[in-house]
């Protein structure tokens, strides 16, 4: 059976994000999806797994909804859900960046379509910018883009002073899929940019219609496949091992679940030290079993999809 990865957002206002999240999830339960969904006010975020069947029916019924006809799904191919469970969340915003003032649909950075972007990314008076996290641009990143250091989206509005320097550039953002790009270009905008654009569908667009021509590394991903590969044309490995030091992709979530972090380790290293990032991790007592993957699928506790939607409906 072959499965489908699908990832999307769309700015789109939801009047009643209660109301909405209940009817959403009961759908997703009932095509057998799996993924993570965040409903908020100003619209809705995905990433979702599931039979290719099924996921053609999920996007058929979204696009049918006026709200969201201008969805724009990125599909990847997989070999079995890439979730474990699906959760369907009411949030603030639908990206956490704190800059709850910026509408997209009023102000936003010029869309650049993957293939534009592929022609215009080397010029001298572009200057790619990388919104993304640290420990997502660490393992992938393009060639010669810019990154900030932020560990976490909600601070990039504190490093654009750092890129002020660039005003009189064409300033180009990327992310994973763009939604973190509508606000981030929107702020550069607020803040006296001039030339602001941002690429369209993100890293796996680019990916999927442009062969990922100069993406160095792999591309972080929030599901069970940690990063995958986005470049069919000049690959090239950029990640060192955690521990060694030596060339690595290898993405492992530390065996210590005191410690779980997510860091480049190579093979010998990940035996060498039984899936743990450090001698000190090797050893504590709340190590996991290794099994050579450095993937740990999280407990399932009793998990039911349709829990909260039973104790919501008794209240």
């Amino acid at each position: 059976m072959k499965y489908n990865v699908l990832l999307y957002y769309c700015y789109s206002k939801i009047e009643n994000p209660e109301q909405f999240r209940e009817e959403h999830h009961l759908f997703c339960i009932e095509l057998g999806l799996k993924g993570r969904i965040i409903v908020a006010h100003e619209g809705l975020n995905g990433t979702v797994s599931g039979t290719v069947e099924a996921c053609q029916k999920y996007m058929d019924a979204v696009k049918a909804d006026p709200r969201f006809a201008s969805i724009d799904f990125k599909i990847d191919v997989a070999e079995d859900h890439t979730f474990q469970k699906l959760h369907v969340r009411v949030k603030p915003e639908i990206v956490h960046s704190g800059l709850t003032h910026i509408d997209p649909n009023i102000q936003t950075g010029k869309h650049l379509a993957p293939a534009d972007f592929r022609k215009i990314k080397n010029d001298k008076d572009v200057v790619i910018v990388d919104c993304r996290s640290d420990y997502e641009y660490s393992v992938g990143r393009f060639k010669g883009a810019l990154t900030v250091d932020i560990e976490n989206f909600r601070d990039f509005p504190q490093q654009v002073e750092d890129l002020k320097k660039f005003k009189d550039k064409k300033i180009v953002t990327y992310c994973t899929g763009g939604i973190k790009c509508e606000k981030a270009s929107a702020y550069l905008l607020e803040q006296g940019f001039e030339d602001v654009y941002q690429l369209h569908g993100g890293i796996i667009k680019y990916g999927l219609e442009e062969e990922g021509e100069d993406f160095e590394g792999k591309c972080y991903v929030f599901d069970n496949r940690i990063a995958i590969d986005v470049n069919k044309v000049n690959p090239k490995v950029i990640s060192k091992c955690y521990v060694c030091g030596t060339d690595s992709d290898r993405m492992v979530n530390c065996a210590n679940t005191v410690c779980n972090r997510h860091e480049p380790i190579c093979e010998a290293c990940g035996w060498e030290l039984e899936g743990a990032c450090s001698a000190e991790c090797k050893t504590s007592p709340t190590k996991r079993p290794y099994d050579g993957t450095g993937y740990y699928a999280k407990k399932m506790n009793g998990y039911n999809p349709l829990k909260g939607w039973k104790r919501l409906n008794k209240a």
